[in-house]
């Protein structure tokens, strides 16, 4: 019965999921984007071609429950993405909230499930890889998904030193052979630099460029 249910409950979901076949290595790219601009929009242009990517999703998060503070609303976070983010291999996406997770763990194994057959790799900015080892289920994720890690501006050294980074030095994929990210198989991590746009979501509500109501 209950496998039953969760069948439905796929089946269901898949009604407006983005579309991916056996074979693709996509791309995800989650947070707030609150709001998401160019600095975004920059990564994913070299994540794509950087990594030899098929796809990239964008995972906009509903909000991180542990805050007492939420990003705005989750329409309002989608539809500005899908204005800055158009490009017709990157897809705006809700899956974090359509699967009810809220954890990246969980969230990637909630979408591999979805998608038999397809590669993920997890992209993050260098400053997310100097914190990694903070998350829950970190070596889960390293373990089981390909992940590529973008420098960005003054956090190149505190991510090639990390607690991350140097349990994982055995897994790193040079970035000569970047496009093989996710054809290496997991455990494999690749670290990229590319020249970098500083917009910061942060800056972008301070000067009053974002309401969040």
């Amino acid at each position: 019965m209950l496998v039953a249910m969760q069948s439905v409950m796929q089946f269901t979901m898949r009604s407006d999921l983005p579309y991916a076949r056996p074979g693709q290595v996509i791309g995800l790219l989650g947070g707030s984007f609150d709001p998401a601009h160019e600095g975004h929009v920059h990564i994913t242009k070299m994540a794509l071609k950087r990594f030899g990517l098929d796809r990239v999703w964008w995972l906009v998060s509903p909000g991180n429950p542990l805050k007492t503070r939420g990003p705005a609303p989750m329409g309002k976070r989608l539809a500005h993405a899908r204005q800055i983010m158009q490009h017709p291999k990157v897809r705006v996406t809700d899956l974090e909230a359509r699967t009810g997770t809220r954890y990246t763990a969980a969230t990637l194994d909630a979408i591999k499930g979805l998608y038999p057959g397809v590669t993920f790799v997890w992209l993050m900015g260098a400053d997310n890889l100097a914190q990694f080892h903070l998350w829950q289920d970190w070596k889960d994720i390293m373990e089981t998904t390909p992940v590529g890690v973008i420098a960005r501006p003054g956090t190149r050294g505190a991510a090639r030193n990390s607690v991350a980074a140097q349990s994982f030095a055995h897994a790193r994929l040079p970035a000569r052979a970047s496009r093989l990210l996710g054809r290496c198989g997991a455990p494999c991590w690749c670290f990229i630099n590319v020249p970098m746009s500083d917009a910061s979501s942060t800056d972008i509500r301070a000067r009053g460029g974002w309401a969040r109501g």
